[in-house]
């Protein structure tokens, strides 16, 4: 069993940034996908971002494009989340999640999930 263990949530001003980890134990990051999501209050949660693991750039919500980058150290087996230019919009748990088959990643289904960290953008 997989287990997702994200980091580097916290409390920032607007047009800050922060820097999610995520790092799965009990299993490598090799052949799967690994994505972001997140989830407001009173919402549903929402795709962010995601990378498969021969990839050189990830794939992105459009109300992220150009102020979120996820990236992967496969050596440290470790994704991710540069967030810039933060705004109050963007609060939320943010969930890592994993998944194995490529197609299900095409599909934004993924499988394993972390338990969140909470981003909180203050304005």
């Amino acid at each position: 069993q997989v287990q997702l263990v994200e980091s580097g949530g916290g409390l920032v001003q607007t047009g800050g940034s922060l820097r999610l980890s995520c790092a799965p134990s009990g299993r490598p990051f090799r052949n799967s996908g690994m994505g972001w999501f997140r989830q407001a209050p009173g919402k549903e949660r929402e795709y962010v971002a995601s990378i498969w693991w021969t990839s050189v750039s990830g794939s992105y919500a459009d109300s992220v494009k150009g102020r979120f980058t996820i990236s992967k150290d496969n050596a440290k087996n470790t994704v991710f989340l540069q967030m810039n230019s933060l705004k109050p919009e963007d609060t939320a748990v943010y969930y890592c999640a994993l998944v194995a088959d490529y197609g299900d990643y095409v599909r934004r289904v993924f499988r394993s999930w972390g338990q969140g960290t909470q981003v909180t953008v203050s304005s």
